[in-house]
């Protein structure tokens, strides 16, 4: 008779399948977030590329990884040390098992270890037969490539098909362990692969497999219940920061009844987008693929001086060939919306890792005075609304307004609630429609609001003006060289760029209102951010947390909010940038956090931090009391007057 495991419930887990780049661990990541989501919890996901997509199979080089955190709380991040790690060959296993919770469940893929295999991953002995694992982790060594060919039997599929459906045995064997259903998988797959039936089949039936196996082989003493989130009301879907963006940025032109022109050239992370945008000819988008990142801005700032908003997407690499161009569309003033995706390191650098290092080129990364507007997205959902407000200001304030989100935010995905376009910004498009003098056109006549000038369609009778790289004199758009008029011209859309800090809303204030610390951030540190500052507040320490969206141009109410705390804290994926202008600008003394290691940062680590500076500041406070108590006055007296 089988023995049933019991049934526990958890609140939160996070697993991690890890595998050869080929191996299906994006797949199986993907359909364990789906079946999450469909049943209610909330989520949050690191897909993790392989550094060369071209390594050879079995290398330390080809490992690619999917990481899921699902949860019947509300979580921020996508966990930090996964509680089960899947390693589907030594390679995945010798990355990996560092990060794994001590006592965690460690899968493994058997079969996968063979004298190659454990060759190229540079190890001496075989990990599964030397008893080095058992120790520390609960370890179940399953042969699914064998069991996949057993399962398969009698299907008319090549040995190789076969052997690669045992990234759903694995799934199967996770199923099982977390009590997700399999139907929603099974559908996808019948979708997916409708003209292909055998393929179905074959996954299908290792999908069951994997399955059964954690039913009948009796190793799992314990299988765990995940319960449903308590959500805010509401249609959800699930939703990764790429499809957000597409989506804010086609929701703008919508409001804006404006038609959307993407062009660009494909680099990672940021390709996603122009695969996304490309599909939808039916709502009018139009995409052009350049040949490269300077043809592709280019042909952006040509399609928005015609009259279409023009989008581009790169990262670092590309976004600094386009900087000629990012200031020909500040000199021109024509509404321009630029996505940079960021990516770690300098040139190349690592092309498939996040990093938040761009920040001084998308602020200062262009020659010339040349002010631009720069908005940071904080989560995979959030891109959809700082896309649209992107495409609002350039429009609203005819200027280039760079984007900033990273791979870690357009690679995850998170449960997202669908908005309501109706409850978005509304803006106009600014066109200019007839020339109201009986004189020339004054294509730099500006609104006294915004300081925008008009947007002129080439060809309108009546709208002639030129348009240029050279300095324009004022109001007439002539090209000038008089030195006051450059200075006059500059000052302007210095302003201008100011101005959008008038319509920004309240600063957001998680926690206490005054305090001891202040965890300020932006971008995609803010997940780990909040969820320390969540745990700091439950242990009752005077702290907030500040998530900045709008780094060009600063909220006007953050410099009152920063002289309400005794210390501030900056986590950032850099060296240090955003602290830097922080500093620069408010003249407080920020304390940096500071990771440059490809990865998101984990809140445990700015827990232990925010402690330290908690700790410094109670221990001066004690010292300073004692010396300020009545023993101590004579003696401190003396000594200052000496």
């Amino acid at each position: 008779m089988t023995k049933k495991a019991k049934l526990e419930t958890v609140d939160n887990v996070t697993i991690r399948f890890a595998g050869d780049s080929g191996d299906g661990m994006q797949l199986s990541g993907g359909r364990f977030t789906q079946t999450s989501a469909i049943m209610g919890n909330d989520l949050s996901t690191l897909p993790d590329f392989p550094a060369e997509i071209r390594a050879p199979a079995g290398s330390l080089a080809g490992v690619s990884s999917f990481q899921i955190h699902f949860s019947s709380q509300e979580i921020h991040t996508p966990g930090e040390k996964p509680d089960v790690l899947v390693a589907m060959n030594p390679a995945a296993l010798k990355v990996h098992l560092k990060d794994l919770t001590p006592g965690g469940a460690l899968i493994i893929n058997k079969n996968a270890f063979t004298t190659k295999n454990l060759k190229l991953a540079g190890y001496d002995s075989d990990p599964t037969e030397d008893g080095s694992l058992e120790d520390y982790y609960s370890t179940h060594f399953i042969e699914m490539s064998k069991m996949v060919e057993r399962a398969c039997e009698g299907i008319d599929l090549s040995p190789k098909l076969i052997d690669r459906t045992k990234n759903l045995c694995a799934l199967g064997v996770l199923f099982w362990m977390y009590d997700r259903p399999l139907e929603p998988t099974i559908d996808w797959l019948n979708k997916k692969f409708k003209s292909k039936p055998d393929v179905v089949d074959a996954n299908v039936r290792a999908l069951n497999t994997g399955y059964n196996y954690g039913d009948t082989a009796e190793i799992f003493t314990t299988r765990y219940v995940v319960k449903k989130a308590k959500l805010a009301p509401g249609k959800y879907r699930n939703i990764n920061g790429t499809l957000a963006t597409c989506l804010g940025l086609l929701t703008a032109v919508e409001k804006g009844k404006l038609s959307l022109t993407f062009a660009g050239y494909p680099i990672t992370p940021a390709s996603n987008i122009l695969h996304t945008l490309s599909n939808w000819k039916r709502f009018g988008v139009k995409t052009y693929q350049a040949e490269d990142e300077i043809a592709g801005i280019g042909a952006a700032l040509g399609a928005s001086y015609g009259g279409s908003l023009g989008v581009t997407a790169s990262s670092g690499p590309g976004i600094a060939l386009k900087g000629e161009f990012l200031g020909l569309a500040v000199i021109t003033e024509l509404p321009l919306v630029i996505i940079n995706v960021q990516r770690g390191g300098p040139s190349t650098g690592l092309p498939t890792k996040t990093e938040q290092s761009d920040l001084f080129q998308a602020v200062y990364g262009r020659n010339g005075e040349a002010p631009m507007p720069v908005i940071a997205s904080s989560t995979p959902g959030d891109c959809y609304y700082t896309a649209y407000e992107a495409c609002r200001m350039a429009v609203k304030y005819m200027t280039p307004v760079m984007m900033l989100s990273d791979g870690y935010l357009v690679n995850g995905s998170e449960p997202w609630i669908i908005p309501n376009p109706d409850e978005m910004n509304d803006f106009e498009s600014g066109f200019v429609k007839e020339n109201l003098t009986d004189e020339q056109y004054l294509p730099y006549k500006r609104n006294e609001d915004t300081l925008a000038r008009g947007w002129a369609i080439p060809g309108t009778k009546g709208l002639e003006h030129r348009i240029g790289g050279i300095e324009k004199q004022d109001v007439t758009g002539n090209v000038n060289y008089d030195s006051d008029n450059h200075e006059k011209m500059v000052e302007i859309r210095a302003k201008k760029v100011a101005n959008i800090a008038k319509e920004l809303p309240p600063t957001e204030i998680f926690g206490e209102e005054k305090g001891d610390l202040l965890i300020l951030s932006w971008g995609s540190t803010h997940g780990a951010c909040k969820s320390a500052t969540e745990s700091l507040l439950e242990e009752n320490l005077k702290v907030a947390h500040v998530s900045i969206r709008w780094i060009s141009p600063l909220p006007s109410d953050l410099k009152g909010i920063l002289s309400n705390y005794k210390k501030i804290l900056m986590p950032e994926i850099n060296t240090g940038q955003f602290r830097q202008m922080i500093r620069a600008e408010f003249l407080v003394d920020a304390i940096g956090l500071n990771e440059v290691q490809g990865k998101p940062l984990g809140a445990s680590t700015i827990i232990a931090k925010a402690k330290e500076i908690i700790n410094n500041i109670i221990y001066f406070m004690v010292f300073w009391n004692s010396m300020m108590s009545y023993t101590f006055i004579p003696y401190f007296t003396f000594w200052f007057f000496l």
